[in-house]
């Protein structure tokens, strides 16, 4: 099963972050370049701008949110394309998903880590 893993983009640097991938639309404030040590930037797998607008990361709207963004995923051929080439990576490395949101539990990053595990799940 491949290394993939969540973690904040605020969070330090460590070595064994392996790849780190920021899966967010937008770049998170107060980070530089540097600090956030970035292997890749896969924007265009996050929500789509009128869908994050409209969660604007209220607890109360996840449920809805997580269909929503579910559904972009599985319909829109950039973010399918973006999830093979994490796979192709988790295959050979580990893999750090980065995400800038505040709530490690209501944000997309979760959303998409339960989907990448149920695929990882589903091609055992």
């Amino acid at each position: 099963m491949p290394n993939i893993f969540l973690k904040r983009v605020y969070e330090p640097y460590e070595e064994m972050d392996g790849c780190r991938i920021l899966i967010d639309r937008l770049w998170p404030r107060g980070i530089s370049k540097e600090a956030a040590r970035l292997s890749y930037w896969f924007k265009e797998i996050a929500p789509s701008n009128e869908l994050r607008k409209w969660f604007c990361h209220k607890p109360e709207l996840f449920e809805e949110f997580k269909v929503k963004y579910l559904d972009e995923i599985r319909t829109d051929e950039q973010k399918r394309e973006y999830i093979r080439q994490i796979f192709e990576i988790a295959s050979s490395e580990r893999v750090t998903l980065l995400y800038g949101a505040k709530d490690p539990i209501y944000n997309h990053a979760q959303v998409l880590m339960d989907e990448l595990t149920g695929l990882m799940e589903v091609d055992l």
